[in-house]
């Protein structure tokens, strides 16, 4: 099993992958503008790394 680390490093990097991808730019340029972001997800990682880190 996966540590919560490893899991969260993975999701920043596939959200890293989302924000370039083609498809995502097309439905940026279309308008699409959710009330969370993938900045606002990234950041809620960010905060959630922190917390894991000080645990280990």
């Amino acid at each position: 099993m996966k540590t919560l680390s490893e899991l969260i490093t993975e999701a920043v990097k596939l959200m890293d992958e989302i924000a370039v991808h083609p498809d995502y730019k097309v439905l940026i340029a279309k308008g699409y503008y959710p009330d969370l972001t993938l900045g606002d997800a990234q950041t809620a990682l960010d905060y959630l790394m922190s917390e894991v880190e000080v645990k280990e």
